[in-house]
């Protein structure tokens, strides 16, 4: 961990632990070692009618990225006529639901999935009468096994019934900042006002513009994480303070930073813009755009939380997450992880 400053190529880029971790493990030996299920809620469930064919696909080894341009080129749409709810791992086997918009095209369906079935699993399909879009699903199932479990078992044990029972702070994973934080970097070169204009699509410098948004987006989760650290640093992470903008009742909350900086008032919104204060240039970005602050539960739950030893040294856990929560963030609280997904061959 280094000292938190925001100097390019010196990044913070690991957090403050709620309680300590109770040992070291191996994450992602293999894509099986990490499963993902996303499923839909209820209300959001196709009505086997409709303009877009719903597929839930398994992948094992491709980004979701990777589906969505395959898939609009089996289909001969445009990227922006594939919809998914949100990026699932490369190295995990996981299963996804994607829509594809096909109107009036029907009778076409069987023989489009049995090419798509050439290349992933078709688990289910339908259709509905709307793109699926960014946070649409219910929850994601995490199935992990953990290898090379370093710590005696009941520690372990103990911190994983706390976490069942109080969560953990609810930090964007590393994956958003990019290797060694180079999403960051790119960031602090981004002309803020760019970001404010909007493109034509298919214009030139649309790509460019996507990743700007990407670097815009790990700078706004960036100081996200550095806010909770301070809250968790201080042991408030858990309780609202004065100032909080969520409902009374309500999980506390920390900023998506926007134009303005925060919304919160009295002493959180001081804490807040303190922290952000320890940042100018990040908190440059935001100065000339439009972006409204939004607000990001500093607590993540894990549902359903289950485990248990397959070996002395083996760990299988389950559990829930709601979008945009991480599921190595919330272990990372209890265990050290190292990625054996990211050797030599995954740099």
């Amino acid at each position: 961990m280094n000292d938190g400053g925001s100097t390019p190529g010196n990044w913070r880029l690991d957090w403050p632990t709620s309680s300590g971790r109770a040992g070291r493990a191996w994450l992602k030996c293999s894509p099986e070692d990490f499963r993902v299920d996303e499923h839909l809620a209820d209300t959001e469930m196709p009505a086997g009618e409709g303009e877009h064919l719903f597929l839930l696909l398994e992948k094992v080894g491709d980004n979701t990225d990777y589906v969505a341009r395959t898939l609009a080129s089996l289909v001969g749409c445009r990227s922006f006529d594939v919809g998914y709810c949100g990026l699932k791992d490369r190295h995990a086997v996981t299963t996804q639901w994607f829509s594809l918009y096909r109107p009036g095209l029907e009778q076409d369906d069987a023989a489009l999935i049995d090419r798509i079935g050439e290349h992933w699993r078709v688990l289910s399909q339908t259709r509905a009468p709307k793109k699926l879009r960014r946070g649409d699903h219910a929850v994601n199932r995490f199935t992990i096994v953990l290898r090379a479990v370093s710590g005696d078992r009941r520690p372990v044990d103990e911190a994983l019934s706390r976490l069942r029972d109080m969560g953990a702070p609810n930090y964007f994973g590393p994956q958003r900042f990019g290797r060694g934080g180079g999403n960051l970097d790119k960031a602090l070169q981004i002309d803020p006002a760019r970001l404010n204009r909007r493109s034509k699509r298919g214009a030139k410098g649309g790509s460019q513009r996507t990743k700007n948004v990407l670097y815009f987006s790990a700078a706004r989760s960036w100081l996200f994480n550095e806010v909770l650290a301070a809250r968790v640093s201080d042991g408030s992470w858990r309780d609202p303070l004065p100032g909080e903008p969520a409902e009374p009742g309500d999980a506390p909350t920390g900023p998506m930073w926007g134009d303005g900086g925060t919304d919160a008032t009295g002493d959180q919104e001081r804490l807040e813009r303190d922290v952000v204060a320890q940042h100018p240039d990040i908190a440059a970005l935001f100065s000339a755009t439009r972006m409204k602050p939004e607000r990001r539960p500093l607590v993540a739950r894990p549902d359903n939380l289950t485990w248990r030893w397959l070996a002395d040294d083996v760990l299988e856990v389950q559990f829930q997450l709601a979008p945009g929560q991480f599921a190595t963030t919330v272990l990372g609280d209890v265990l050290e992880l190292e990625d054996r997904s990211l050797g030599p061959d995954n740099q």
